[in-house]
């Protein structure tokens, strides 16, 4: 699956290069009270740190993000993709985290990134970073307008999606969107919040019906007597 196959619509524009930083204030703002990013750094600036880079380093100049005005926003991977970690992008989440929120903020954050990449399936999907909607725009329906362009296109191209869910309560709404667990929960440390691992499965393709004589008789005596 490629870009081009991909219909954003009414309201959500792709982001540019330009617009990584408010993909990352949105998304931040969206995963503030977020209760595994808040075990992970203990305080806000280090979430909004994080998406920020992924942001500015990752999502945007190599996957497909784009938002919903100023109100929500979409960071993917489409298939062959590349999300991992260069060094330089390593000391730009680390240094940043280290003087905000630790060494321990900085040791979870590379075992929950260890952990992800040791579970990330080996098989072809768009990944779903992160999608999030600020505050005020949460409760509004505003989350399956944001997630449908990709899993649509997923479904048309036969592709299964994937992300990790951070939030219990979001549950439901991955649910509705016809997403299911896949393999166990991830738990960087004993004893931490988890992260719940989602596949979006393609619809299955329909087997052809073959008609029963019957019908393709009284089909033809139909078209007989037009």
């Amino acid at each position: 699956m490629q870009a081009g196959n991909i219909e954003l619509g009414e309201a959500l524009v792709r982001a540019g290069p330009g617009d990584a930083r408010r993909i990352g204030d949105i998304t931040a703002e969206a995963f503030r009270n977020d209760p595994f990013n808040l075990w992970l750094f203990g305080k806000f600036a280090g979430i909004r740190n994080l998406f920020h880079l992924q942001a500015r380093r990752i999502y945007v100049p190599r996957g497909y993000s784009y938002s919903l005005g100023d109100e929500g926003a979409c960071m993917w991977m489409l298939p062959g993709g590349e999300a991992s970690f260069s060094l330089r992008d390593y000391a730009a989440f680390a240094l940043p985290t280290l003087f905000r929120c630790g060494p321990g903020a900085v040791a979870r954050g590379i075992r929950t990134g260890d952990a992800m990449a040791q579970c990330h399936p080996a098989f072809d999907h768009a990944y779903l970073f992160s999608i999030g909607l600020r505050p005020a725009a949460q409760g509004k329906g505003l989350g399956r307008k944001l997630i449908r362009p990709v899993l649509d296109a997923c479904d048309r191209m036969q592709l299964p999606a994937y992300l990790e869910n951070s939030n219990p309560a979001n549950t439901g709404f991955y649910t509705s969107c016809g997403s299911a667990p896949f393999g166990v929960p991830l738990h960087p440390e004993p004893g931490s919040l988890p992260l719940v691992p989602i596949v979006q499965p393609p619809p299955r393709p329909q087997r052809p019906t073959r008609p029963h004589p019957s019908s393709a008789l009284g089909h033809e005596r139909t078209c007989a007597r037009m």
